[in-house]
């Protein structure tokens, strides 16, 4: 499903942010990638969703080197990836529901199949009755929560999310870790960065650890028991 090779990532002319990342994930599978503040985790995670390119290394997703790729062939490799962005980047002049379709619509699906699946998968992340809301009239946690159901909709091969819970109570936080849960059951591989490692503890799964750029796998028992104030 994923696999990095020696990926090195900078900025410009600035230093590497990642160097030497290597990995590979099995379809299927479900990890977590933690660390300190400006370890590189959102870095990461751009090269996954291909909003990024490496500045050294491979990256081969769904069996195809990312580099090899034409600029046209990027549109459908996007298309198995859901992913759920910090900054939501929802559409402001669209509702809740008219942004959660928009994966659906861009597939090709019939309008009475798009309206029916989006409306319960709000249903069932608290927004039953916010499907009309455009998104400036919402809170952070409810932005975020259309950013997750638009993310998860069209049931993607590759789930990334970058800190899904992060502006939503404990409660809901786990409600939508559970869905997260029965995506990866029915195939979707997952990769969820978080800050919170009670989450991570709780649900006991793979961790990929990023410090100052590099990469390792930790067990559950070898994780920090916080994370420093500055980062690390």
């Amino acid at each position: 499903m994923v696999r990095f090779e020696n990926v090195g990532m900078r900025y410009g002319l600035g230093p590497e942010v990642l160097r030497d990342i290597s990995f590979h994930l099995q379809p299927g599978s479900f990890h977590f990638l933690t660390g300190p503040t400006g370890a590189g985790k959102s870095s990461l995670l751009k090269l996954l969703a291909l909003s990024h390119r490496p500045s050294r290394g491979l990256i081969t997703l769904f069996n195809k080197e990312v580099s090899s790729l034409a600029r046209d062939d990027l549109p459908a490799m996007r298309r198995k990836i859901g992913v759920v962005f910090q900054d939501f980047r929802l559409l402001d002049h669209l509702s809740a529901l008219e942004n959660v379709a928009l994966p659906l619509k861009i597939a090709g699906a019939k309008n009475s199949q798009i309206y029916q699946h989006v409306a319960e998968l709000l249903e069932w992340v608290g927004l039953g009755r916010q499907v009309d809301a455009k998104p400036p009239t919402l809170s952070g946690g409810e932005k975020q929560r259309v950013a997750i159901a638009r993310a998860v909709i069209n049931r993607p091969q590759l789930l990334i999310a970058d800190e899904p819970t992060g502006s939503m109570d404990a409660e809901m936080g786990l409600r939508l870790m559970y869905l997260f849960q029965e995506l990866n059951k029915i195939g979707t591989t997952v990769v969820v960065a978080t800050h919170d490692l009670g989450l991570i503890k709780r649900f006991g799964n793979p961790v990929m650890f990023l410090k100052d750029g590099m990469l390792t796998t930790r067990k559950q028992d070898e994780l920090p028991s916080q994370f420093s104030r500055d980062g690390g």
